[in-house]
């Protein structure tokens, strides 16, 4: 087996070969980490390489297995972690100056969970300042790449870690979603990226109260499997996260290659408010869902009208940037990125009115989908209204580019992502194909809330009937 066919295999796939003795741990990780080393520069998706951390680990993983040891469900995988999480003696900056060089004590409980499931750790991986953006660039280590066109941004804010997984530079990555930051990088790169419904993999401890009430952590994988790997070992209940709930029990890797018999599919190209989609990205989703008529599921289109959100939306994240930083506008303003600023004036002009508007506005947006599941088991959306684009932003402030006459904005560009994040409904992004220009395009599957199990099912299926692993990003 090549250098190249190791890195770009599954996870799952790797367990199996590590297990048996096939592969070691430190093969792989060692030949992960030459590639990292040889392509990470022209990406910039991992800010803080720990190599020799990875390198002993993966020693101890080979240790364990040859000694007969229990082993975990990742044991001996190398995994990646987005720079919003906090990892225990190592640098975690939130992509932002202000916290530059702060060392965590503690992990994150995901991250811990991670670890002691066996995972390899090779790294913390590029995000906007707070996850702030849908875009990855910062103050700091500057901006992520796309792999595909190493022109236009990776998407974000989990773009380090979608650069990565479609690189194959780790082929686990913890990513994080407050408005569409799993779902968006992964359209952009061409992976699979899971949100699952909010509360069902806990957060502790956490920096400030911005994404509080929206923010989901879940995978980033190039295959649907990995992710029902990785969500099997993050899952539930710690009482440092109120907003935990205890483990489902669901065995999600068993469960992931049962194929549904009968379900209810609707589809939609605008949520009732969407103005803006390219042409080729609509008849590609489209062309998407015709396939899971493969599998006799009744599929139609749906006549979903969720009111425009975007103002709510704003205010319920605004406020939080305005409350957290408030201190830091007024001293560190240098410090502070464009869209980030922006974001806080917002919250400080908000007042009480705005404030109880925008979460009765949130609350009309649950009941419109608690309605449609109803009727429908799962809903298909394009999951961005364009392909990456070529940003500039950290700079200039924020530049869209134009769809017809229609100029995107940075909650337009997260049109399809943002609601779910509103609702807590689980979601995930899988790629549907490519432009003509050879960028990824991603479709994204609703599920009802805690129903991960059928939007895995379903990204499984179309993943057999719609495979994209074989294609591999180039690098002249």
């Amino acid at each position: 087996m090549n250098k190249e066919d190791i890195c770009f295999m599954s996870a799952f796939e790797m367990r199996e070969k590590i297990k048996s003795q096939e592969l070691s741990s430190i093969e792989i990780t060692e030949t992960i980490i030459e590639r990292i080393k040889e392509i990470n520069p022209l990406l910039n998706a991992y800010c803080t390489p720990t190599f020799e951390l990875a390198k002993e680990t993966a020693e101890k993983a080979d240790e364990a297995v040859k000694k007969g040891e229990s082993l975990g469900l990742l044991h001996g995988i190398p995994t990646s972690i987005k720079d919003l999480m906090q990892t225990k003696g190592i640098r975690t900056t939130f992509g932002s100056k202000l916290y530059e060089d702060f060392i965590p004590e503690q992990d994150d409980i995901a991250v811990q969970r991670l670890i002691k499931a066996g995972c390899v750790m090779l790294g913390k991986t590029n995000t906007p300042e707070f996850g702030s953006i849908a875009l990855t660039n910062n103050k700091i280590f500057g901006e992520t790449k796309n792999p595909w066109d190493l022109e236009r941004n990776s998407g974000g804010s989990s773009g380090g870690a979608a650069s990565a997984v479609a690189s194959g530079i780790g082929p686990l990555a913890l990513g994080s979603d407050g408005g569409g930051s799993i779902r968006v990088p992964s359209s952009c790169c061409g992976v699979y990226g899971l949100k699952p419904t909010f509360g069902r993999i806990p957060s502790y401890p956490r920096i400030g109260i911005h994404f509080m009430s929206m923010d989901h952590y879940g995978p980033i994988v190039r295959y649907v499997k990995d992710a029902a790997l990785m969500l099997n070992v993050m899952k539930g209940h710690h009482s440092g996260d109120n907003n935990s709930f205890p483990d489902d029990d669901i065995d999600y890797v068993k469960e992931v290659d049962e194929t549904p018999k009968k379900l209810k599919i609707g589809y939609s190209m605008t949520l009732g408010f969407g103005k803006t989609l390219e042409e080729e990205v609509k008849e590609n989703v489209l062309n998407g869902v015709q396939k899971f008529e493969e599998f006799d599921w009744d599929v139609e289109e749906t006549n979903l009208k969720i009111k425009n959100p975007d103002s709510s939306y704003k205010t319920l994240v605004s406020i939080g940037y305005a409350y957290d930083l408030q201190k830091d506008y007024k001293n560190r303003l240098e410090d502070l990125t464009p869209d980030l600023i922006g974001s806080i004036r917002l919250g400080l002009d908000n007042t009480a009115m705005n404030i109880g508007k925008a979460r009765e506005q949130r609350k009309r947006v649950y009941e419109v989908m608690y309605q449609y599941f109803k009727n429908y088991d799962i809903l298909i959306t394009p999951t961005l209204p364009c392909p990456a684009i070529k940003p500039g932003w950290l700079e200039t402030g924020t530049v869209f580019p134009t769809i017809g006459k229609k100029a995107l904005s940075i909650t337009s560009w997260m049109t399809f992502t943002y609601p779910f994040n509103m609702t807590g409904l689980p979601a995930a992004s899988i790629p549907s194909g490519w432009t003509k220009s050879g960028l990824p395009i991603g479709m994204q599957i609703v599920g009802k809330r805690f129903d991960e199990k059928t939007v895995l099912q379903v990204s499984k299926a179309f993943e057999e009937v719609a495979p994209w692993q074989d294609k591999r990003p180039i690098f002249n």
